[in-house]
């Protein structure tokens, strides 16, 4: 097969529109935000008169890109049709559809976890002393059990340095791999959870808080003021969250499932 017509060879020609149709993607749809295009592969199936086209594309970003591809491959059979559209009047152009997307947050929200068991702390004043209900320690939970986590041991304590620091020495261990507090990382008098936790960390990870901040400061002025710190007490993960629901929702929602991902990593296991 010598893959030309008059206006030359349709496959080169069409492939290359699919390329420029990928990349140009924000141009043309609205809604589309330009991103960074990693990888791009057009390919052809050819099945008697009927040919295929297949556009792969891979991006590191924090949307996926199945309308690229979408985009590349209707422009690729736009430009087939246009070449070969002089020699046969009936060529048409059927159906674009996706057929797989992989690597991004869905994959991530539909993973289970239940190796591993959690801990869940609340520091709060008032809730330790009865005058108001929590709310950020079960959203935690619940969160947790989304992910097929079990939190085995749920506690409260007041907004004390030695009875957090108990807290923290008692629950770090071979029981629990993560262990989570929330409360007492913000700007107040008793707000002393990262200075109660921050000298027991065998490996501070500082990048954990600073993306949980950077996620907030993106939805509301405050997040930059939370205090939170993270890190490894022997092979136990300990996270500090906020003490509202918001806050632990929108930290939960910047870190997890992602960040479990540490636990292969820390057993040796490569990224």
């Amino acid at each position: 097969m010598q893959r030309k017509v008059p206006k030359g060879d349709v496959f080169e020609f069409a492939r290359a529109a699919g390329l420029f149709g990928v990349k140009r993607t924000s141009d043309m749809i609205p809604d589309c935000h330009p991103l960074p295009v990693e990888y791009t592969a057009i390919t052809f199936e050819i099945n008697g008169l009927e040919i295929n086209i297949l556009v792969e594309v891979h991006t590191i970003y924090k949307t996926g890109v199945e309308v690229e591809a979408m985009h590349g491959a209707s422009v690729t059979a736009l430009t087939m049709y246009d070449m070969l559209k002089p020699i046969d009047k009936g060529i048409e152009i059927r159906n674009i559809k996706l057929l797989e997307k992989s690597g991004g947050k869905s994959d991530l929200k539909n993973k289970q976890f239940p190796e591993l068991k959690a801990a869940v702390v609340v520091c709060s004043d008032s809730v330790f002393e009865k005058q108001s209900e929590d709310r950020s320690g079960k959203t935690v939970i619940s969160r947790l059990a989304q992910l097929g986590i079990e939190t085995l041991k749920y506690d409260i304590v007041p907004d004390e340095l030695s009875a957090i620091k108990k807290a923290a020495t008692a629950l770090s261990g071979a029981e629990h791999q993560l262990l989570i507090f929330t409360g007492g990382t913000g700007l107040s008098p008793r707000d002393v959870t990262p200075e109660a936790i921050l000298p027991l960390l065998d490996r501070p990870i500082d990048g954990i808080m600073e993306t949980a901040r950077r996620y907030g400061q993106e939805r509301m002025p405050y997040a930059m003021l939370s205090r939170g710190v993270a890190g490894f007490i022997g092979e136990t993960l300990v996270l500090t969250l906020p003490g509202s629901k918001n806050g632990v929702e929108e930290t939960m929602d910047a870190l997890f499932p992602q960040i479990l991902h540490l636990f292969k990593v820390n057993k040796g296991q490569k990224h």
